[in-house]
């Protein structure tokens, strides 16, 4: 038996790894934070100024990650929603880190899904109290594999979109990030200790609407290949 093994009373989780594009390597993940209302037209539709409010961060569970290309209706909520995002995938991190040094820590990108229970949200929003339950549940953080910046460098322009079922629904550009990426690093390291296999999903354009079981998503962000999710 495993000298190291042995001390634990249940089997260890697995640990969950991101695919690295065009390789067989895997990238470790470590958290995941994701930013609410980071383009203006989303905070629009949400009902909220659009104005550069302080952000604001939740997080998904590592383990909410799916790779697999289909994403399983989840029970307890007839109201799911997609929210197409740009991921920041972190090599290392620390606190209090400045913005001109923000965008060595990252080590990628990728294309991503925050899936989102709304009816349960919005329960939870009227009652002042957390999101989890319609943010971090099984499944809801499809994702596309990882773009090393050494490849594709560091995207802050260019095409955002998302289509259910070849019918356009979410568009924007990543130019209209309220926050751009390393604010949003810089921000986050003032409050959490940011290290290597730290995900960030840095928010979504407008055109959230729900899905329903045999929906087929493309997700598109120039400089990537097209991610497609089928609700299963």
């Amino acid at each position: 038996m495993d000298p190291v093994a042995s001390k634990y009373v249940i089997n260890p989780p697995a640990i969950v790894a991101a695919p690295i594009k065009g390789t067989q390597e895997l990238f470790p993940v470590r958290r995941v934070y994701c930013i609410g209302r980071n383009y203006a037209a989303h905070a629009l539709e949400m009902g909220h100024d659009p104005d550069r409010e302080t952000p604001f961060f939740f997080q998904k569970n590592p383990d909410n990650l799916d790779f697999s290309g289909t994403f399983p209706y989840p029970a307890k909520s007839s109201d799911v929603h997609h929210e197409m995002e740009l991921v920041v995938a972190l090599k290392d991190g620390g606190m209090n880190i400045a913005l001109e040094d923000a965008l060595d820590h990252v080590y990628g990108y990728a294309v991503g899904l925050d899936m989102t229970r709304r009816d349960l949200q919005g329960e939870m929003k009227k009652m002042g109290r957390p999101w989890e339950i319609g943010k971090a549940f099984e499944h809801s953080a499809p994702m596309g594999p990882i773009v090393p910046a050494s490849e594709i460098g560091h995207p802050s322009t260019g095409k955002i979109e998302l289509s259910v079922n070849s019918d356009v629904r979410q568009t924007g550009d990543l130019n209209q990030l309220i926050w751009k990426i390393p604010e949003i690093i810089a921000y986050l390291s003032e409050y959490y200790e940011l290290a290597a296999g730290d995900l960030i999903f840095s928010g979504t354009p407008a055109g959230v609407a729900a899905v329903v079981k045999g929906d087929v998503m493309v997700c598109q962000i120039q400089g990537f290949d097209d991610f497609e999710v089928t609700v299963i």
